[in-house]
């Protein structure tokens, strides 16, 4: 467990339950036998707790929340956590739901696959809801801002949107297109607005970004949100 937690962030260990380790632990493990990317799911409530352990990349999230848009779930909560050295594994555990039901059994067979195949390029995705979505429009009231966090030792950017179908997925694919690569995430939900804080590595994957450079990835990104790619 020691080795395993040295590839994460220093806040891994302290901060995340000895369960959670030993649960990304097991889904490692898993990745390992099979080589390809783990999706487990269970049901609580009235909601479904969507798990999976891949490679991290720059396009991940976009890839998985493209998904999520797609089969028109709703998104109540997100765990992730990346590795900041090889072999750059993340595990992100994501809370859905559709039409305030937990997913059926056949939506979840559906969702596993779309998900391996969107990760694998097979399913297009992005292509898919750009018939759905105007992703040249601008979203309303998009803040962006950059720091460095003393705590977790990590270049961060804290995202402002309102809530809007296809949001969270705009939002995933800006950072994409920046080439950046999420390693911690926390989401703030409200009623009316949605506060992503992104804990990153640079486009060379290290936790290293210059202060002039995060200013300028932060304000390329609120152009991208507000349909101005310039």
């Amino acid at each position: 467990m020691r080795r395993f937690n040295q590839s994460f962030p220093p806040f891994y260990s302290q901060f995340v339950s000895s369960e959670v380790q030993a649960q990304n632990l097991r889904l490692a493990y898993a990745l390992y036998q099979t080589r390809k990317a783990v999706v487990q799911m269970q049901d609580e409530g009235r909601k479904t707790v969507v798990c999976l352990a891949y490679r991290n990349r720059p396009s991940l999230l976009s890839d998985l929340f493209g998904v999520f848009t797609a089969f028109n779930l709703s998104v109540h909560g997100i765990h992730l956590y990346g590795q900041i050295y090889s072999p750059h594994l993340v595990f992100i555990r994501t809370i859905v739901s559709r039409d305030g039901h937990s997913l059926s059994s056949q939506t979840k067979l559906s969702l596993e696959r779309a998900i391996h195949e969107c990760l694998a390029g097979v399913f297009r995705v992005h292509e898919t809801l750009a018939l759905e979505f105007d992703l040249k429009a601008g979203l309303k009231d998009v803040q962006v801002s950059f720091y460095f966090d003393p705590v977790f030792h990590l270049p961060t950017l804290l995202v402002d949107v309102d809530n809007q179908p296809g949001a969270f997925y705009r939002v995933m694919t800006a950072l994409a297109q920046e080439d950046l690569t999420v390693v911690n995430l926390n989401l703030m939900l409200r009623r009316k607005q949605t506060r992503f804080i992104f804990y990153l590595l640079g486009p060379d994957s290290t936790p290293a970004m210059p202060e002039f450079l995060g200013q300028k990835l932060a304000l390329s990104i609120q152009q991208r949100l507000q349909g101005d790619p310039a």
